[in-house]
């Protein structure tokens, strides 16, 4: 069998500086990020074919190996040879060893290029190292290379067993696993991979083949342990040794380790509703926060939206998203510019009363700002599709502020029919997407229709169980807000005016009617209101 001499370098993914191998057939394949990249040319180098059989040699003599400072008794006990052309080390040679005690397989460094091949059969031989070291230990170290094996045991005062990974990082659980046994027969196993992406990512998913509190990693200041070892800090690697900590899985920490940092605040921006009695109960609107308006239909959702949009265009300077799917970007646009005009600019009839100088104005004062970006579906609205445009306007468009209206419409359409399933799906997506870009998502989701005579049409009050669908809607939002009215009632002023009930509030917990919100049919602005119901309330109670 017949292989080609190895060129190793960076690669050019940026993720390794020293695990990237160019072949000659004009491949190459990175051993540390574990990507293979066709047709880089011929390789840059003088080309030899090795011999590989299951004959290994014994090539080289014991030495110090002077280019990496470790000593010959290090590379003696290691069983690590070298040659030398003139003064200088030309190459290592590794070698490894069975279960049985024969040497099966040699690796080859070529220090000039950094090429690496082997001889014999590197499938059944043992970690190197793991020869020299009975089972039962008190500490056990695994590196990602021969050399940083033979520099952590000299460094660690050549007392405690440290061996290295066979093939390269993207093997260290497929070695490890293969010799679990014999790692867990250690109190404490000490994980000592590359301080590069690759070797944090093995080092973690090496870690969880073991049980709580028998895996520590070492976080290291330089590149590796040799570095420590080849520029004078030994002392420096002892310390973070044993500074190694236990692993634990992501996202779990001790509490204690907070410090004064518990009193630092993370960035959160907070917007005031535009009407008081709300904030009572919410403290405002916060970015990194999913909110769901709900209600019945007719009952202000669209109103109440147009009302936060401008709002938060004169109280930020934050840009803003809006999905709205049942609606055309010109609508959108009309519908900003009627809050600030105080009239309803989205009828065409009321539109035209007013000059094009005018409606310019309130054009440039509300979407010419350039702080509105709205999604032109043109029907097509697919989740995925609604998912990638959120994330685009999140982090390529600066959106803190994003409206979606509505969810049923995502859903409506599903291929699955499954309603209930589809919403937990989009929900689960959705809020995965608000803690990835701490936006703050105001979320419209229509209500099912209530069972018995009353229909929220009449005014019925809303609770959580009317959420359509799912109760991953309730379940997944900060906050679920609904709106009641009574489209029906011979009151005017009753008929016209949203009451707010907090379904649920996470930040304060706070919950219940928060504010009455009266339109107005001429200028179509929402504006806040005293309790319109008291005195109908107490006519029926008899006070009155």
């Amino acid at each position: 069998m017949q292989t080609k001499w190895i060129s190793r370098g960076k690669c050019p993914c940026g993720e390794s500086s020293n695990g990237y191998n160019i072949h000659a057939d004009g491949h190459a394949f990175c051993f540390s990020c574990n990507k293979r990249f066709n047709n880089v040319g011929e390789a840059k180098m003088e080309s030899k074919v090795v011999e590989i059989t299951n004959k290994v040699s014994s090539a080289g003599d014991y030495g110090s190996i002077t280019d990496r400072r470790i000593s010959e008794a290090t590379a003696r006990k290691y069983r690590t040879k070298i040659k030398t052309n003139g003064s200088m080390i030309s190459h290592h040679y590794y070698e490894y060893f069975n279960t049985e005690g024969s040497h099966v397989a040699t690796k080859i460094r070529q220090v000039e290029g950094k090429r690496i091949w082997s001889q014999g059969d590197m499938g059944d031989a043992l970690l190197f190292g793991q020869n020299l070291f009975k089972s039962g230990g008190k500490y056990i170290t695994i590196t990602e290379g021969e050399v940083d094996a033979m520099s952590a045991y000299e460094m660690l005062g050549s007392k405690w067993a440290v061996v290295s990974i066979k093939n390269g990082v993207q093997s260290a659980v497929q070695n490890c696993k293969q010799h679990l046994e014999y790692l867990n027969s250690f109190d404490n196993v000490v994980v000592c991979f590359d301080n590069d992406k690759p070797g944090i990512e093995a080092s973690q998913k090496v870690a969880q083949l073991f049980e709580p509190n028998k895996c520590k990693i070492v976080r290291l200041d330089y590149k590796d342990a040799n570095e420590y070892q080849k520029i004078g800090k030994s002392k420096d690697f002892v310390q973070d040794w044993w500074s190694a900590e236990a692993y634990t899985p992501a996202g779990i920490m001790n509490l204690a380790k907070l410090g004064d940092s518990l009193y630092e605040e993370d960035y959160c921006e907070t917007i005031p509703y535009p009407w008081s009695a709300m904030n009572e109960k919410t403290y405002g609107m916060r970015t990194g926060e999913l909110v769901t308006f709900t209600s019945g239909a007719g009952m202000g959702k669209s109103s109440i939206m147009r009302e936060l949009m401008h709002h938060i265009l004169k109280n930020s300077n934050d840009n803003i998203g809006i999905l709205a799917l049942e609606e055309s970007t010109k609508n959108t646009a009309f519908n900003i510019m009627s809050v600030e005009a105080n009239e309803r600019l989205y009828i065409k009839e009321i539109r035209n009363q007013f000059s094009r100088e005018q409606l310019n104005k309130w054009q440039k004062d509300t979407i010419g700002s350039g702080r509105f970006f709205a999604f032109d579906h043109f029907g097509s609205i697919g989740n995925d599709e609604i998912l990638s445009r959120v994330r685009y306007m999140a982090k390529s468009l600066d959106c803190k502020w994003i409206f979606l209206d509505h969810l049923s419409i995502l859903v409506s359409g599903q291929d699955d029919g499954d309603e209930r399933k589809s919403i937990d799906v989009l929900m689960t997506k959705l809020r995965s997407l608000v803690e990835e870009t701490g936006v703050g998502l105001l979320l419209v989701s229509h209500l099912r229709r209530p069972s018995g005579d009353l229909g929220h049409e009449n005014g019925k009050e809303v609770t959580l169980s009317h959420l359509r669908g799912s109760a991953s809607i309730a379940h997944l939002s900060d906050s679920v807000i609904a709106l009641e009215r009574n489209q029906q009632a011979d009151d005017d002023v009753i008929a016209c005016t949203t009451t707010i009930r907090i379904l649920k509030n996470r930040y304060t917990g706070e919950t219940g009617v928060c504010s009455y919100l009266h339109y107005d049919k001429k200028s179509g602005r929402m504006s806040q209101i005293d309790n319109p119901f008291e005195d109908e309330f107490n006519e029926a109670q008899g006070v009155i």
